[in-house]
């Protein structure tokens, strides 16, 4: 069930029989030469959406511009502050929760989401606990689609280093088999391959102002082997986080009752 295909009499009804809700994040960026530049959003929604044929489940809209400034020296990137991202986050958690929602979703495709999805969340505990009356608790699950187990194993199995930080086979892999006819031949040749202090330093998008990055990764892909995404991996990648986060969800949702 998707709300922006729903009418509010459809909503009012579902509420009747959970009060659980799924939002998908991504971004609107560059992705290398032969990657789509919503393939963040692509990813989180089309893995939300899949999520209808394990479970009933409320898709929300997909929240598609995040922090992305490394990447404002490519053409198409539309990126928005940190502190704007935490108050849209905030502001659809609490427009939602006023109507009865208290179980929230968040499934990510942008690793630059993750630090301030997760302070907004803070800062919305943080008024709750002081409000007076205490109101009914809610609860979180923040999860990007490829730290699931499944989805990484594919991951190390397929593309092992190739893999990459940004523009990754796997992620381009998903929107070759949701969109195949808007995505170009790939045959590039691997991005030169980064080392652990690099990826480990660099973990949740963490990287340097626009010009230098652009600099340090001329076509946009960082470390990743684009050339290995194909529609086959894209199809088992998306099953796979789909089933994997409608389990997630289930156990999300069990925590209203406990």
């Amino acid at each position: 069930m998707r709300l922006q295909l729903s009418t509010w009499p459809d909503i009012a009804t579902y509420l009747t029989r959970s009060q659980g809700i799924v939002l998908p994040m991504g971004s609107t960026e560059q992705h290398g030469p032969t990657g789509l530049i919503g393939t963040d959003a692509i990813t989180s929604e089309s893995i939300a959406w899949a999520m209808q044929a394990h479970c009933d489940v409320l898709i929300g809209p997909t929240l598609s511009l995040g922090p992305a400034a490394f990447n404002l020296d490519f053409p198409g990137t539309v990126c928005v502050r940190p502190s704007t991202w935490m108050a849209l986050v905030m502001d659809c958690i609490q427009s939602l929760s006023k109507q009865g929602f208290r179980a929230f979703y968040l499934l990510n495709g942008h690793g630059g989401n993750l630090a301030p999805t997760l302070s907004a969340i803070q800062e919305i505990q943080w008024m709750r606990s002081l409000a007076n009356p205490s109101p009914p608790p809610l609860f979180f699950n923040v999860r990007s689609w490829w730290d699931f187990p499944s989805v990484n194993e594919m991951r190390k199995t397929w593309y092992g280093s190739g893999e990459g930080m940004h523009a990754t086979p796997s992620e381009l892999s998903i929107t070759r088999f949701t969109h195949p006819e808007q995505c170009p031949v790939d045959a590039l040749p691997p991005a030169p391959p980064l080392n652990a202090d690099f990826l480990r330093s660099h973990a949740g998008d963490q990287h340097a102002d626009a010009k230098h990055h652009k600099a340090l990764f001329p076509d946009g892909r960082v470390g990743s082997d684009s050339a290995l995404s194909n529609s086959a991996h894209g199809k088992a990648l998306l099953e796979a986080a789909a089933l994997a986060a409608s389990q997630e969800y289930l156990g999300l949702l069990k925590e209203l009752s406990a």
